[in-house]
């Protein structure tokens, strides 16, 4: 039987918010409150060590980096090692999408030039159709098992992202899907998922790197499925839509 998607959501929404209140309660998080995002967790710079321990890290060149304060130590650890990033415009509100931030052509030290903040006024945009072949994604969760499934802010832009980019043919087999998360922000049970989500292949903790083995692996748009305020509003999906043009120019 289809679990139909408001059920899906529902699900989704209850379990962000079980999250939430158990990260603000245990003082785990920086924000004054955390609930609606992706969490500023205590120990990022730890989760950013742990990942950067690993021989996917290691090996990477070309990382997609989301926009999000927990994730500002792996963005400034990848600059500082030389790799390329490239972070998301925030709700993908531009039709060149990402921000590009080169390591070579960096006119502030690393930890400045990661953040979002800056990145808005210093970093060019760049259409999809520019981006060099992505080695590691590294997305933000509110939730997420030792399976790899995750949940996120209830946005759905990590998701977008990750299928622009596999219809672009620039996710590889090879390519790893990689979080960031506090310990709590682990559970030990399945998580509600749809269609359109991805799971991670890896999860960095301050205290751990957990391999994950995704049962499901990325997929591209969904069009029947993208909400058409979507489509309206991200100027890059109206310009592949199959009810749009189908270039970026």
């Amino acid at each position: 039987m289809t679990v139909p998607s408001s059920a899906i959501q529902s699900s989704k929404h209850a379990m962000r918010e079980r999250v939430w209140d158990l990260l603000q309660a245990r003082s785990a998080v920086r924000d004054p409150d955390v609930h609606g995002r992706i969490p500023d967790f205590i120990g990022s710079t730890q989760a950013a060590e742990q990942l950067a321990s690993v021989p996917a890290w290691k090996a990477a060149q070309v990382i997609k980096a989301v926009p999000d304060k927990a994730q500002l130590p792996v963005r400034a650890r990848a600059l500082s090692e030389g790799k390329l990033v490239y972070m998301a415009v925030p709700k993908l509100a531009e039709l060149q999408p990402f921000y590009l931030l080169d390591p070579a052509h960096l006119t502030r030290p690393s930890d400045e030039a990661a953040s979002s903040r800056v990145a808005a006024t210093d970093a060019p945009k760049v259409s999809i159709s520019e981006l060099r072949p992505i080695d590691l994604v590294v997305c933000g969760s509110v939730a997420v098992n030792r399976r790899g499934q995750r949940i996120g802010k209830g946005a759905g832009y990590s998701d977008l992202e990750v299928a622009l980019l596999h219809d672009a043919g620039l996710l590889g087999p090879h390519t790893v899907i990689a979080t960031t998360v506090h310990p709590l922000q682990v559970l030990d049970q399945p998580l509600p998922t749809a269609d359109h989500d991805f799971e991670v292949d890896l999860i960095a903790t301050p205290d751990e790197v957990i391999l994950c083995s995704p049962s499901r692996r990325r997929t591209g748009i969904l069009w029947d499925d993208l909400p058409a305020e979507y489509i309206e509003t991200i100027p890059v999906l109206g310009s592949l839509s199959p009810r749009g043009v189908s270039s970026e120019s």
